[in-house]
């Protein structure tokens, strides 16, 4: 795939996607918005899909939405702008229809919806010299694209409320001591790292893989009840799996398992 997105395939069954408008920022064009939406839906049920790496292009991870429309088209009234906004939220939220891990390799400025979009992703990887920020209230708007929950969901409600409320940037390094990134690496070494992990964990058993996949993400479960019922009906189907079988086999003969997905 052409144009401002990009689609790379490894034979791992890891894909790397890369937002590829840096002249803009990355910057959530309805260009951008329409090739990603392509792209989610052309992985979306691709069994041979592992796991999802997304990064950016150039010196920004995503900049954002593209907020000139609203200079644009002032007279604009509230129940136009919602219908414009929701279908763009949802659209980037199709990243979490993929049942498969995604993995946010975050080269550079992830602000507002861009962080936002790192965010939704199951795991954040950053480069040192990455700069995070959710800065809505401080421009006059309420958050958008599911910030309010996302970001509760992994930094907690006490910190997600100070950064929402400030609108203020973070480095790399705070960002992984608040839980927000997993790990920061060096510029140069981000994507090879990033890429490392999705290779880990693209040699796992994939249907034990979707199944946790299913079962921890929108924030796991609300009760230990709800875990139980559903390990004891997920882990049952790993159970009959020939990949179980591969498995237990390379533990007990200390070689890599060949996992099929069967």
């Amino acid at each position: 795939m052409s144009g401002p997105i990009r689609l790379e395939r490894r034979d791992s069954g890891v894909v790397l996607l890369t937002l590829a408008l840096p002249e803009q920022r990355n910057a959530m064009t309805a260009e951008l918005t329409a090739a990603w939406v392509a792209a989610i839906n052309e992985l979306r049920g691709d069994r041979s899909v592992r796991a999802l790496v997304v990064t950016g292009e150039g010196s920004a991870f995503c900049a954002g939405g593209d907020l000139s429309w609203i200079a644009e088209s002032p007279d604009l009234g509230v129940d136009a702008i919602r219908d414009r906004m929701l279908p763009f939220y949802k659209s980037w939220l199709t990243i979490r229809d993929l049942d498969v891990p995604t993995i946010a390799a975050i080269n550079g400025h992830a602000v507002g919806a861009g962080l936002s979009l790192a965010l939704a992703c199951d795991l954040r990887y950053a480069s040192s010299a990455a700069k995070l920020s959710v800065p809505f209230t401080s421009l006059g708007m309420h958050p958008g694209m599911a910030t309010t929950y996302l970001l509760p969901e992994i930094v907690g409600l006490p910190v997600a409320r100070e950064l929402l409320y400030t609108g203020r940037r973070l480095d790399a390094e705070e960002a992984v001591r608040l839980g927000l990134i997993n790990a920061v690496f060096a510029p140069d070494a981000l994507l090879e790292e990033s890429l490392a992990i999705a290779e880990t964990i693209a040699a796992n058993a994939p249907i034990a893989m979707r199944l946790t996949v299913a079962g921890l993400r929108g924030g796991g479960h609300p009760d230990i009840e709800s875990a139980l019922q559903f390990e004891a009906l997920a882990q049952p189907v790993t159970f009959s799996s020939s990949d179980l079988t591969e498995g237990l086999a390379a533990a007990k003969e200390k070689r890599q398992a060949k996992f099929t997905g069967r």
